[in-house]
């Protein structure tokens, strides 16, 4: 690979992340998606860990994820509503099983779909079995709308031809991998717990522990409060600047603009363009919390509600299941250690 490639390759991938980003995001509020932040969320996952196009048998496996996801889900609503405990106990083996997947070397995409439709689908349906069916349609559209703004975005923005692939999963041993996904399964359930008490109001906080989930799996008890807690904060204080940006002048396009400008700055931190001692990571995290919190923030205000009041709210929710998803890597640390 040339020298200027390589010096070429990161923003151009910073861009990509930042256009693809930036109109699923448009894309999802002007459509009036049922949950629109899930589009850009997906996408931001796809972009930062895809360096090509999803292959027609990567996108047949998501589509196969789905299903499974959506039957799976719907599957747990009757015994969730009877059987309370034995579902949930479901759904912990469940969310054990799909992080475990991507440890030991499956698809990263497939087990965070996974748990993410899981968990939200099983958590709607105990309230109200037409929400679970909004969910898997809005899960249905996010996913699908992000694979082709994907698909979009690599054939206008596209990898040189002598461009490095991005490394394949390293499979961890088993036995480390069956604690990081217990670890990871811990840090989800509390959240998924609240939501069954209104799935409606908590969706958000599942989106947040299931991104949490997938981070805790990549970083160290060492590094825990920085990558989890500061990135939390940091994507709090970034949805702040993004929401104060936008109401000077609000309008769909400003809306695409804002949020390419604010995913070009995060993956300028994200691809070393200016290099930070912060992990990937830490700004893959950062990213995805402010979509979550501005998306939410938005939706409250067409809806009438009190946004202030609303984001401090879901901002303290979130920074009480970072701070407990922090305590569970140190717990296991310490047990490990112990060991």
């Amino acid at each position: 690979m040339s020298t200027a490639n390589r010096l070429q390759l990161p923003g151009l991938r910073a861009l990509r992340l930042a256009t693809g980003t930036a109109l699923c995001l448009a894309i999802s509020f002007a459509l009036d998606f049922p949950i629109p932040v899930v589009g850009p969320v997906f996408a931001v996952f796809l972009l930062a860990t895809q360096t090509r196009p999803l292959s027609l048998k990567t996108g047949t496996i998501l589509v196969l994820v789905v299903a499974s996801t959506t039957g799976s889900g719907l599957l747990l609503v009757p015994l969730l509503r009877h059987y309370a405990f034995a579902g949930v106990l479901i759904v912990a083996v469940l969310l054990f099983l799909a992080f475990h997947y991507g440890l030991r070397g499956g698809n990263n995409l497939v087990a965070t779909f996974l748990v993410a439709g899981l968990t939200m689908i099983s958590a709607a349906g105990t309230s109200d079995f037409q929400l679970a069916v909004t969910v898997i349609g809005a899960l249905a559209k996010g996913l699908l709308l992000a694979v082709l703004v994907s698909a979009l975005t690599h054939r206008l923005l596209p990898e040189p031809a002598d461009a490095p692939r991005a490394p394949a999963a390293r499979a961890l041993p088993d036995a480390q991998a069956r604690r990081i996904a217990l670890r990871a399964a811990l840090v989800v359930m509390p959240a998924y717990l609240l939501a069954m008490t209104d799935p409606a109001s908590y969706m958000p906080i599942i989106m947040k522990s299931v991104s949490l989930g997938r981070q805790s799996c990549t970083t160290t008890a060492r590094h825990a409060a920085r990558d989890l807690i500061g990135s939390t904060l940091l994507g709090g204080v970034l949805a702040i600047a993004f929401w104060f940006s936008l109401r000077l002048f609000v309008h769909l396009w400003m809306f695409f603009l804002w949020m390419a400008l604010f995913g070009l700055l995060v993956g300028r931190k994200l691809y070393r363009l200016s290099p930070t001692r912060y992990s990937p990571g830490f700004w893959l995290n950062s990213l995805v919390t402010m979509i979550i919190l501005l998306g939410q923030s938005v939706q409250d205000s067409v809806a009438g509600k009190d946004v202030y009041t609303a984001f401090a709210v879901r901002m303290g929710l979130f920074l009480v299941v970072t701070v407990y998803a922090c305590l569970m890597l140190l717990l296991f640390e310490q047990r490990r250690g112990a060991g």
